[in-house]
């Protein structure tokens, strides 16, 4: 793999060396990047790890392998190619979880990883239980992309009565032992807004809510290895629909130690088929759309960041149960950065976009084909889960220019609403001004153009002079909104094993007196103005090729001890 530069050094040429080419650009729009962030902006620092994969429990085994022994190649890629991104003092932030966590038993004698009792079950709710296995992965998978922190669920769906509060105190004890510094913390139930209408919890509500949460945490305070959440761990109340965020709060939430506050957040969903609404792709490529979305539960934001706790979104991705026919197009992969920037510039922490089994349209990644036995989920996956062929999915792509756009010095992130894109549905750009080394200084741009190929349009925008002499950009490009593949980010695609293909390209410009950046309709561009790291290089880990022939990657990586362990990965496949 080969690092281009390429250079130009008259501020008055644009970047068309690039880029495809297309009709004449569209007027030129100024870009104003004003010397520091708005008060109210730069009481919220973000790191380079802000964007989160979450991972839904049934899927675990599919994605993850089902011993230390079989973990896949790809899933390894997938995880080092945004972890490779980070700080050193960054580790990836991974959830584990779901609605099949929130149906989950922890079996502490079961051999097996995961185990699924109802053959029955619906796919978006997979009751699954799960042995000290999951931690081994776990813990080895960390070890292997060079750091993970876990954010790892607690079930409550389940009357307490019969086992919640034992149960989830076993599994506090083992995670808490097993993980150890790696465990970032719990997240107490998920959507218990839900219980009632699911028909979990009749008549469930938030009163019995908190109480349930009282009983547990006295549970957790008193378990046999001692008091677990003595330093705060606790992460919840995840609600992502029927009830205010502020209201679980002050109804008594608040008189706990929490370490996050959490919900989740969809635009749409498809939970009773196809509609206008959940196939409308022009909707997620309308920034002026944001606003709405990320300011639910607006107060609720404000009462965590003003009780010095941070907030979470812990699952987001396009449209829920599933994904619709838009889930998997690159409008989708300009949405997820846009949706993440957007949090990070309205008081979150950290955001996490969500994947789950084979076949769901929004997934990140995918295997190269279905379980073999989908009635069955006890059969293993294995097999299929080590070859070539697994499918990226175009959310991917926004993980990747998220760990470059935000700094490990701390960001804080706003929203420039260029051309009145935060209100005016028709703006087709967007952009938002990153001050990076805790907000202090200019240090990037996130330019949008969304406008499709049919509109022949490039779009050009125009930076202010002083910040830099030179100025370096990347691109995250496709042929069109609805394409599926061939989307790249700084030049590259990843391929059939998560492995990183084609030259990484970056474009210098001559930029001190001010330049002209121009983005093809659809693109995203991230433009370098000040001294923040730029990462250069090869993610991807040694692995076996697509034509199933090992190789050795030219890769670099921290853990030494991670070349052990591929090659015991690499004894296995050839």
């Amino acid at each position: 793999m080969h690092v281009h530069y390429i250079s130009f050094l008259s501020a008055s040429v644009l970047l068309c060396a690039s880029i495809p080419s297309a009709a004449s650009p569209d007027a030129a729009i100024n870009v104003i990047f004003p010397s520091s962030p708005p008060a109210s902006s730069a009481v919220n620092v973000v790191y380079d790890n802000f964007l989160g994969i979450s991972f839904e429990l049934s899927s675990f085994n599919t994605l993850w392998g089902e011993n230390t022994s079989t973990v896949p190649p790809a899933i390894l890629n997938y995880l080092h190619n945004i972890r490779s991104r980070l700080g050193d003092s960054s580790p990836l932030r991974i959830r584990v979880g779901g609605n099949s966590m929130d149906e989950s038993v922890y079996t502490p004698k079961q051999t097996q990883m995961l185990t699924f009792p109802d053959p029955n079950a619906p796919s978006n709710n997979i009751p699954t239980n799960f042995g000290p296995l999951l931690w081994d992965v776990m813990t080895a998978v960390s070890t292997m992309v060079g750091g993970i922190t876990y954010l790892v669920g607690l079930s409550m769906r389940e009357d307490m009565a019969s086992w919640g509060e034992g149960n989830v105190v076993d599994t506090a004890v083992a995670a808490r032992k097993a993980l150890g510094t790696a465990l970032d913390g719990f997240l107490l139930g998920n959507e218990p807004d839900f219980y009632s209408g699911h028909g979990n919890n009749p008549g469930y509500n938030i009163s019995l809510y908190i109480n349930d949460v009282g009983t547990i945490l006295d549970g957790l305070r008193n378990s046999p290895s001692g008091n677990l959440i003595q330093s705060p761990l606790i992460g919840g109340p995840t609600v992502c629909c029927g009830w205010d965020l502020k209201n679980v709060i002050t109804s008594g939430l608040d008189g706990y130690n929490y370490k996050y506050y959490s919900m989740q957040h969809y635009p749409t969903h498809i939970c009773g088929g196809e509609n206008p609404t959940n196939t409308n792709m022009s909707y997620f490529l309308s920034h002026s759309n944001l606003d709405a979305f990320v300011s639910w539960n607006q107060e609720g934001i404000k009462l965590a960041k003003a009780s010095g706790i941070p907030m979470l979104l812990t699952e987001y991705n396009s449209v829920a149960c599933g994904g619709s026919n838009i889930s998997d197009t690159f409008a989708i992969t300009l949405w997820a950065v846009d949706v993440a920037l957007k949090h990070a510039a309205s008081n979150f922490s950290s955001v996490y976009l969500h994947t789950r089994e084979y076949g769901v349209r929004y997934n990140l990644f995918d295997p190269p084909s279905a379980p073999p036995d989908p009635s069955n989920l006890n059969v293993s996956s294995t097999p299929i889960s080590l070859k070539p062929g697994w499918r990226t999915g175009s959310p991917y792509y926004a993980e990747l220019v998220l760990a470059e756009t935000l700094s490990r010095s701390g960001s804080v992130v706003v929203d420039l609403n260029l051309n009145n894109s935060e209100t005016n549905p028709a703006a087709s750009v967007a952009a938002y001004g990153i001050y990076d080394s805790g907000g202090s200084t200019r240090g990037k741009l996130v330019l949008f153009n969304f406008a499709d190929t049919d509109s022949k349009l490039n779009q050009t925008f125009r930076v202010p002079g002083g910040l830099k002499s030179i100025v370096e950009t990347r691109l995250l490009l496709a042929s069109a909104v609805d394409a599926r593949t061939g989307i790249t980010w700084a030049g590259q695609t990843v391929g059939e094993v998560g492995d990183l293909q084609g030259d990484q390209v970056t474009v210098n410009t001559d930029c001190w007196n001010g330049c002209a950046i121009q983005i093809p309709g659809p693109g995203l561009a991230v433009v370098w103005v000040g001294d923040d790291t730029m990462w250069t290089g090869n993610s991807t880990l040694p692995d076996f090729a697509v034509n199933g022939d090992c190789r050795a990657g030219d890769a670099h990586y921290a853990p030494v001890v991670l070349a052990v362990v591929i090659a015991g990965l690499l004894a296995i496949l050839c």
